[in-house]
């Protein structure tokens, strides 16, 4: 009897050790995540819609493809990449680092009309997707900001970049927390954020002029490097030789009373 049980438990040992071996092997087989790719405009296009890629880690040069052109093409347009829904279906965009990492995503394209611009809260006409290469810089500087302090890069969110944009285009030069709130629920981001807000005469170098004002103030930096933070929206407004800039970052963990 007792040599019975002793075989049964070195059987139950050799069982379990070889379930614990097999743990690594598997975790190996994961797919490349190394690089992250998604569409600022979300999954689903319009026919005629274009959309931002939004590629990361950030400071690196991707090469982009489309599994179907016809479908979706993409285009660079100076250091940024962009979709363009030509036809209804699905097309996979690629992007690849020189080395050799990829990242996807799946685009979905639909016959009909895209839907007329959203007016901005402000309303005024300035559109929503102003100056959208001014604000990919911004979310560049910010995500290696956050990367250079030992904090993940955040992805882009429509609604809060819709929120930021909104709230420059009023030309705000000082915070209204009120209406910062208001404009987050009514771009739909269900959850508190964090924001800085930057203000300054001229329009060259706006990217890391508006970076750089936030990472020399204390608590704007401390804002900008959230570790809480899980996203990201910024809208700039460049009116009669000043530069306004807003950066929302979303924090799931918090409320917004707003929304």
């Amino acid at each position: 009897m007792t040599n019975m049980k002793k075989r049964i438990a070195a059987t139950l040992t050799v069982a379990i050790l070889t379930t614990v071996l097999t743990v690594p092997s598997m975790a190996t087989e994961t797919p490349d995540k190394s690089v992250r790719v998604s569409s600022y405009k979300g999954s689903t296009l319009k026919v005629g819609e274009r959309s931002g890629l939004i590629i990361g880690p950030s400071g690196a040069d991707y090469s982009v493809t489309s599994s179907n052109p016809d479908t979706v093409a993409v285009e660079q347009v100076l250091t940024f990449w962009v979709a363009v829904a030509k036809m209804e279906g699905i097309a996979e965009i690629t992007a690849s680092n020189s080395a050799g990492e990829r990242g996807i995503v799946i685009l979905t394209v639909d016959s009909a009309a895209p839907a007329a611009p959203e007016t901005p809260a402000s309303g005024d006409s300035t559109g929503l997707m102003d100056n959208l290469e001014i604000r990919q810089e911004i979310i560049r500087l910010i995500n290696q900001t956050r990367k250079d302090n030992g904090v993940p890069e955040l992805s882009v969110n429509e609604a809060l970049m819709n929120a930021a944009q909104a709230c420059s285009n009023r030309r705000y030069t000082w915070h209204h927390a009120p209406e910062e709130s208001q404009a987050a629920a009514d771009a739909g981001y269900p959850y508190g954020f964090g924001d800085n807000l930057t203000v300054f005469t001229g329009t060259v170098d706006a990217a890391q002029h508006a970076v750089n004002n936030w990472i020399n103030s204390p608590g704007h930096f401390e804002t900008m490097i959230d570790p809480r933070c899980d996203c990201i929206g910024v809208g700039v407004t460049q009116y009669d030789g000043i530069t306004y800039c807003y950066m929302f970052v979303g924090i799931p963990s918090s409320v917004n009373f707003y929304a």
